[in-house]
């Protein structure tokens, strides 16, 4: 599959087959991508918690949900969370946000995360990205020191549905070339 197949099939799976497990090697690929990513000055300010324990996925999950909002509801049907916890960047980096206003840590986060989630697609898992999830509870469960700032939470596993369809903005909406349109 190339890769404009592989971002038009991948999808935020918000139901999995809980009667599958993700396979140890599949996974090791999943946080190697993840690992690989490209930061700005190849600070890689980022840690990787990979939570595929059950009863610990299961607590983890539970931080995740919120069932009175209708949020996230679904991540306890998934078999593994991986946490990503910000790091320091290095001192180019953080030079260099400081003079354009920028947070680099944040933007190669989300490289990493997804990495992760196209490396999941790419060996018939589906992932979602969550931002939305009790942060100091995910700390306490994880041993994370209060220092650090858990940003994210992807869940992966087997999908238990099809593909749907994808609802985007039209392309003359959401790209110019040369210029911004006036």
């Amino acid at each position: 599959m190339d890769f404009l197949e592989l971002v038009k099939k991948r999808q935020s799976t918000r139901k999995y087959d809980t009667s599958r497990q993700v396979e140890p090697e599949k996974l090791q690929n999943i946080v190697e991508a993840a690992r690989m990513a490209p930061s700005a000055c190849n600070a890689q300010p980022w840690h990787f918690i990979v939570v595929d324990e059950p009863e610990l996925k299961n607590k983890v999950a539970d931080a995740a949900s919120a069932r009175l909002l209708g949020m996230s509801h679904f991540t306890k049907q998934a078999p593994v969370h991986i946490l990503i916890v910000e790091e320091k960047v290095n001192f180019t980096s953080g030079i260099g946000g400081m003079v354009k206003d920028k947070h680099f840590a944040y933007v190669d986060i989300g490289i990493a995360a997804a990495h992760i989630c196209y490396a999941a697609e790419a060996q018939g898992l589906g992932s979602c990205i969550l931002g939305w999830f009790n942060e100091s509870k995910v700390r306490k469960l994880l041993n994370i020191p209060e220092n650090k700032r858990v940003l994210l939470d992807i869940v992966i596993g087997y999908p238990a549905e099809g593909l749907r369809n994808k609802k985007r903005k039209p392309a003359e909406e959401v790209i110019s070339y040369n210029s911004y349109p006036q």
